[in-house]
């Protein structure tokens, strides 16, 4: 992963090629990334009919979830998640919790039918919590924004302190309003942490996302399921052509939400 004095030198393409995450949802595949970034991995999975958590030499061999955790919202049709002998339904929006020490994770068509897609987001851990799932109906949300700067929003948190407990990640998602396209504006960097963003429902739109430190910024053009990596020092927001959801997944030092270093708009260059 480029630093901060290489990324300033990146052309467009080597800056995609490093920080943007396409092609993870593909039918019949799981397809994972992994990240030096707080090592953290990101996936698709597209069961048809099923699809399991691989055994990897990258994450030392053994169990997938051995000593890691792992987040999965489902972004499609119904699905279920089968956490060691045990099975979660999903539906859309929907989120699940597995913890360190889990020794098998299969993800399955839903019997209702429809094109099931799962993301997966998975930290290292270093002390086990249950499995565990919440609705998108029982997610803690949080409207924000307005209208005015076109960044109305609603935050729903799934994995956090407050709701279901992790090791280290902290996990959710955002949608905003019709007639909003911003997101996270003002924006903000975490030195404590890296975050990830998955953006969806832009079918054929796009969304501008902006990255690199406030007084040296840089743009990607990103597109329905593409994720962004940003590393701690990099400011994260985005406009889209129209409105949309992004997932957000976040590890590092501390779980607390609100931990961020805000950067006001007349730094930004």
């Amino acid at each position: 992963m480029p630093g901060r004095e290489e990324t300033e030198q990146l052309t467009p393409a080597e800056l995609r090629g490093s920080y943007l995450v396409e092609g993870l949802f593909e039918p019949g595949e799981l397809r994972l990334a992994i990240s030096d970034l707080d090592r953290l991995v990101i996936g698709g999975a597209m069961p048809t009919p099923s699809l399991r958590l691989p055994s990897l030499k990258e994450l030392g061999g053994g169990p997938f979830l051995a000593r890691r955790e792992l987040g999965v919202i489902n972004v499609g049709g119904p699905a279920v998640v089968r956490v060691d002998g045990h099975e979660y339904e999903l539906g859309p929006m929907d989120a699940l919790y597995a913890g360190a020490g889990t020794k098998d994770v299969e993800f399955l068509e839903s019997r209702d039918g429809g094109e099931a897609a799962l993301y997966l987001v998975s930290a290292p851990a270093h002390k086990s919590y249950p499995p565990a799932l919440v609705s998108r109906a029982a997610m803690q949300a949080s409207p924000l924004g307005d209208t005015q700067h076109a960044s109305r929003r609603c935050i729903y948190k799934a994995i956090h302190p407050a709701g279901i407990p992790s090791c280290q990640l902290v996990m959710g998602f955002t949608e905003l309003e019709e007639g909003s396209v911003w997101n996270t504006m003002p924006p903000h960097t975490h030195s404590r942490r890296t975050e990830i963003y998955l953006y969806l429902g832009l079918e054929d739109q796009m969304v501008v996302h902006l990255m690199g430190e406030p007084e040296r910024t840089k743009s990607l053009i990103v597109r329905d399921r593409e994720a962004v990596l940003s590393p701690s020092w990099s400011i994260h927001a985005g406009a889209g052509t129209s409105n949309y959801r992004f997932v957000w997944a976040m590890a590092g030092e501390n779980q607390d939400f609100d931990d961020m270093d805000k950067v006001a708009l007349e730094e930004l260059e």
